[in-house]
């Protein structure tokens, strides 16, 4: 058995009972689950336990309120919010004003959980060893100013403890498979373990000639390491406690290049010190590239036996194969959408792939836009006058001469999805309405419909992949279409945004710049 005290909490039965089923058939023990977060804080005042796993919205008290209370309690424990894809800027909040070690989003890959169950019991351990050897040797500089009347007598034995424990201390630091780092508010690097030598390519005493923020990339936690006028970084305080640094890199010296990793800092006592816990995650990122290719493969060996049932079941709808009775023309038609949704589901998945991988190349023509955007909105014009919406379209200076520098059917992807959307969401005799223009060059394209509008809240994560409907309302949809489109747009140079007002409607719009045909524009003109 491995083990690790697990605390879970969650208010639903279910999902403490799959936990513990799936910790037991890892080798957990020592699970203990909670649907009720009051419970499990008397527990724990009681039982200290290795890493806590809590949901974020349960009654009572939810679960940023409940983690504030454990960390009273177990200021190191490793510590895991479960959070909906909407809640997500929470968790964001936690991780910065409690400290967490993670937040992993619903619903989560087994593999991934497991990997960070395992990360953070071994984290726990080695923040509270790290922890208390400082402590003790904090108590033996006491000791040695209580006893300073009989230093002669007191000396060899002390020294004998400190040794001991600093042997013990450097064995963690100079042992464990991550890098160990020592700063001052300043970023000044003062001491480096030999894991921390390894990864950046340099010497302990190359390093303590150097800033954290010589050697590291931080991407968006940039801004926490900025100076002030005094030179002490902003984000990195005793106040705020720990500050967990994800999707960063560091620099190799070796040629090696950059080594994606996890950083945990964390304040040392009362001194002006922060002791940082840099995690090699190369592994882990390859494992979700070759998942990503897995998912890739499958999905693409998917289209074929899925195209061969639609035609089939076209064969049978359109009387290739014989007469059909109207009931089986039903159950046919049913089974017909049904595989044509499934399909452009698994399109859409290899699309997601293809952009995040970089292997797919726009194929960009001179083609005109007018026709393009007529076509789409044709195919739409049935949908809207089944729910007697007001479907118009206005090109305003586009003519049958305007052409555009872009790749069609994508650009084609894009249109459809945004206006497609607005039908989808926009109630019975409501207003849509389709404006397309050309100005200096640029292409500008935006759909207005008076729908029910969307929460200032979850417009900046609306386009992120899976982002499902609001945090009020999900949609039923795969959540990839407005992130492929950001994809597509963006990989035109273009810009795409979102303008909403609860219960007044939502204005979508994207911008390609430098795509008009100038030269056709000059010649026709």
């Amino acid at each position: 058995m491995i083990k690790g005290k697990i605390v879970i909490v969650d208010d639903e039965k279910m999902v403490t009972s799959s936990f513990k089923t799936l910790l037991k058939v890892e080798g957990y023990s020592d699970v203990h689950c909670f649907n009720n977060p009051v419970e499990a804080v008397e527990f724990l005042k009681s039982n200290m336990p290795d890493i806590i796993i809590s949901d974020f919205i349960m009654p009572e008290m939810n679960g940023l309120e409940f983690l504030t209370e454990a960390k009273k309690l177990y200021p190191e424990v490793s510590m895991i919010l479960l959070t909906g894809y909407a809640d997500k800027e929470n968790a964001i909040r936690a991780i910065n004003e409690i400290g967490l070690y993670k937040y992993i989003e619903k619903p989560w890959d087994n593999d991934d959980l497991l990997f960070n169950i395992r990360n953070g019991i071994e984290r726990s351990h080695i923040l509270s060893d790290l922890r208390d050897k400082i402590n003790e040797l904090e108590k033996a500089k006491k000791q040695l100013e209580i006893y300073s009347n009989h230093l002669e007598e007191l000396v060899s034995e002390r020294t004998k403890d400190l040794t001991i424990a600093n042997s013990k201390l450097s064995g963690i630091i100079n042992y464990c498979a991550d890098g160990i780092i020592i700063i001052d508010s300043k970023g000044n690097i003062e001491q480096a373990n030999p894991a921390c030598e390894n990864m950046t390519g340099l010497s302990e005493a190359s390093l303590c000639k150097k800033k954290f923020q010589e050697i590291a990339f931080m991407g968006k936690f940039a801004d926490n390491f900025r100076e002030n006028s005094n030179g002490v970084i902003m984000g990195l305080t005793h106040e705020s406690g720990e500050l967990l640094l994800k999707d960063c890199y560091i620099r190799n010296s070796l040629g090696e290049g950059k080594i994606p990793v996890e950083i945990n800092f964390a304040a040392i006592n009362d001194e002006d010190k922060f002791v940082g816990v840099i995690r090699d995650v190369s592994k882990h990122k390859e494992t979700e590239r070759l998942r990503d290719d897995f998912i890739a493969t499958l999905t693409h060996d998917l289209r074929t036996p899925l195209l061969a049932a639609i035609q089939t079941l076209k064969f049978f709808l359109d009387g290739s194969l014989g007469p059909v009775e109207e009931k089986q023309s039903v159950l046919l038609s049913t089974m017909l959408k049904s595989n044509e949704d499934l399909l452009g589901l698994v399109n859409a998945l290899l699309e997601v792939y293809r952009f995040e991988s970089g292997k797919l190349e726009l194929c960009k023509t001179v083609f005109p836009v007018k026709d393009l955007i007529e076509q789409c909105y044709q195919e739409l014009k049935p949908l809207a006058e089944k729910k007697n919406i007001d479907f118009k379209l206005e090109l305003g200076d586009i003519t049958d001469k305007t052409e555009i520098i872009a790749d069609k059917a994508e650009i084609k992807r894009v249109i459809i999805n945004l206006c497609g959307n607005a039908v989808n969401y926009t109630n019975k005799n409501g207003e849509i309405e389709i404006l397309a223009k050309v100005q200096s060059g640029d292409f500008i394209f935006s759909v207005t419909d008076n729908g029910n509008g969307i929460p200032k809240e979850d417009i900046p994560n609306l386009f992120n992949r899976f982002s499902q409907g609001t945090s009020k309302k999900r949609s039923t949809g795969t959540g990839l279409g407005l992130y492929l489109s950001r994809q597509i747009i963006e990989a035109h140079g273009g810009k795409i945004w979102l303008e909403s007002k609860l219960n007044k409607g939502s204005e979508f719009t994207f911008l390609l710049t430098d795509v008009v045909n100038e030269e056709r524009q000059v010649i026709n003109g």
